[in-house]
């Protein structure tokens, strides 16, 4: 086994804490950027999903949630409040920052095709798709 090979363990996306991730991601897909590397989003979902739980954490204890009543998760209560939010965006954000200066990434190729990689494909399709 190469070590890249152990670098893709299999993270659980299919848990609260991530989906709330990748849900914060997509609506600032600047993070998206900073960690666009198999290296960096690997590590940027690992400490991701541990500093949203400290959080989220953090703010059951300070803030007041009603009794839960079947309606809605502690945790959908607590996104409700939009500063509550804004606090998971700016520990993810800050997050996404760190990796992306941390000197460890500086080698890592970017996921996908680069840019001259994509011009090729747009060239090849119009070659063999015709004008639209």
């Amino acid at each position: 086994m190469t070590q890249d090979e152990e670098l893709w363990i299999p993270l659980v996306d299919d848990e609260p804490i991530s989906a709330l991730v990748a849900e914060i991601q997509q609506e600032h897909p600047e993070m998206a950027e900073l960690v666009a590397s198999p290296r960096r989003l690997l590590a940027f979902r690992t400490f991701a999903y541990i500093r949203v739980g400290l959080v989220l954490g953090e703010l059951l204890f300070e803030d007041e949630i009603e009794p839960y009543d079947g309606s809605a998760a502690w945790v959908e209560a607590l996104l409700a409040n939009p500063v509550h939010r804004q606090a998971l965006t700016n520990e993810l954000r800050t997050t996404a920052e760190e990796i992306a200066t941390d000197s460890r990434y500086a080698d890592d190729e970017p996921l996908g095709p680069d840019e001259g990689a994509r011009e090729r494909f747009r060239e090849f399709a119009r070659k063999k798709l015709g004008p639209e």
